[in-house]
């Protein structure tokens, strides 16, 4: 690998970070105070899957140890975001679901960021957003299968 190669990676992931961190500080801003985007992002996994994950692969998903996702799902519960049961094909084991609470909450802070979405689309245009999803996933999908 030449030294230009590596730098360009480099800047890469930092332009990433960088976006990530102002993104995540617009999303915050809507939620109370004791949520994360990852709290936000937990309902999002959640919401696509209606029969629920474990801790454990809600931990994995998330790639944090499984006693922080036992914390967050916890604010998540008391917030009535998620509902925990037991999981009826382990026994040792619970399931996460999120509650239609949870869903509304969703629904109701995409739309509070609609207004800085159409910021976004007026300054920068849809089109450089979705120009860019292909390799990005495709680069998330290498990067996913390298971490298992």
């Amino acid at each position: 690998m030449h030294e230009a190669d590596t730098q360009t990676i480099f800047r890469f992931f930092t332009e990433v970070g960088i976006i990530n961190q102002l993104s995540r500080a617009l999303l915050e801003a809507r939620l109370p105070s004791d949520l994360t985007a990852t709290h936000f992002g937990v309902i999002g996994h959640l919401s696509r899957r209606p029969e629920g994950e474990t801790p454990l692969q809600l931990a994995t998903a998330f790639q944090v140890p499984k006693t922080t996702m036992t914390h967050m799902i916890k604010v998540l519960q008391r917030h009535g975001l998620v509902d925990v049961a037991p999981n009826a094909a382990d026994g040792r084991s619970k399931l996460v679901v999120a509650t239609g609470a949870g869903a509304a909450f969703l629904g109701q802070k995409i739309q509070e960021l609609q207004p800085d979405i159409a910021k976004a689309i007026d300054e920068i245009g849809v089109d450089a957003f979705a120009s860019l999803l292909p390799g990005l996933e495709n680069i998330r999908m290498k990067l996913d299968a390298a971490r298992d």
